[in-house]
């Protein structure tokens, strides 16, 4: 049983050459897969600045890669994407400004070729769309970045499914976010607590639900937000089997593969060490845990979370059960984009 597969873990580096610390693993307990990051946070390149460079390293992964990779990039269009023009990519659109007229005349188009740009370049997975409905004008990480596609959750889901769809015909698989919705909330997770439960509203479970029910839920990221409402134990809600499992699991019926967004932000790290972040995250129901190597570096981050995914098998805190129907979930995932199983 490779625990490495409920990992996507980014790194530093353009190329992999025999010392880098991601080269032996991906052939000793190779990740579930690596998460891309054009520039770190201090602005120097992480992974690549060219159409190119880009291409060779997905190449390169591919290649070194023992099992099958998930290829993973934050690719929503707009202010958030990390194929840029600067670097020589097409531009691309908000969802905001797709949002505002229908998605066959908007997202359709928009989604199609930016699915053709990502497959060209070797990424297989897309964190994206985002699901959140754009409740709080003043938000500062959904409305001020124009993440949302609209107020309205039959509208959202439109948009989200046409996004998706137009993945899905360049084998791409999708993940949509922030479960159970980050779009009422005040404050950016990134920099720390946020709690939502006098802001959230239930309205904001219903694009999960109608992409769920339709079969276009690829994955489900979970966000740090907390909601004293349905987590009694005011835990963000990545680290919470009451949403995670409960609501997401149980509740929507999802079967899918849920993802937690990056464990190194500090909504997280401001309150649990890395391995009970990933211990809690794994009893909550998570099966994909990010880290992303960008806000923090932690080269030993992918052996340290399998010890502790070990560690909960050890001590009986996680069955063998458990774990397996993660890997299954993760691998029917591979298997679609591999062509191997029909969306």
């Amino acid at each position: 049983m490779n625990l490495g597969q409920m990992f996507l873990v980014g790194f530093d580096g353009c190329v992999l050459d025999r010392s880098h610390w991601l080269t032996a693993a991906l052939q000793q307990s190779p990740p579930g897969g690596v998460i891309l990051f054009d520039r770190n946070v201090d602005g120097s390149v992480q992974n690549f600045s060219s159409p190119v460079q880009l291409r060779n390293l997905t190449g390169q992964l591919r290649e070194l890669a023992a099992e099958p990779l998930l290829i993973a990039v934050d690719q929503e269009g707009g202010k958030v994407r990390r194929l840029k023009e600067r670097d020589g990519f097409p531009a691309t659109r908000s969802a905001a400004e797709l949002g505002k007229t229908s998605p066959e005349r908007s997202t359709v188009p928009a989604a199609s070729a930016m699915a053709a740009t990502l497959a060209q370049h070797g990424i297989n997975f897309n964190l994206a769309p985002v699901a959140d409905l754009n409740l709080n004008p003043a938000s500062p990480i959904i409305a001020r970045w124009e993440r949302s596609f609209s107020h309205d959750a039959a509208q959202a889901a439109a948009h989200c499914r046409a996004f998706i769809e137009a993945h899905h015909h360049q084998g791409i698989a999708c993940c949509l976010k922030h479960f159970p919705g980050h779009g009422s909330a005040r404050s950016d997770t990134h920099l720390g607590f946020v709690d939502i439960t006098k802001d959230w509203q239930e309205v904001e479970l219903d694009p999960y639900r109608l992409l769920i029910a339709e079969g276009l839920a690829d994955a489900v990221m979970t966000a740090h937000v907390t909601h004293r409402g349905v987590e009694p134990n005011n835990l963000p809600v990545t680290l919470s089997p009451a949403v995670v499992t409960g609501l997401l699991r149980e509740r929507l019926s999802f079967d899918g593969v849920i993802v937690t967004d990056d464990l190194q932000m500090k909504a997280v790290t401001d309150r649990y060490g890395y391995q009970e972040a990933v211990q809690r995250a794994v009893l909550a129901g998570a099966d994909l845990l990010i880290v992303g190597n960008n806000l923090v570096r932690n080269p030993d981050a992918l052996n340290e979370g399998i010890a502790a995914v070990q560690e909960l098998l050890d001590n009986g805190a996680a069955t063998e059960e458990r774990i397996q129907a993660s890997l299954r979930r993760i691998a029917e995932l591979k298997e679609k984009i591999n062509g191997e199983r029909t969306w």
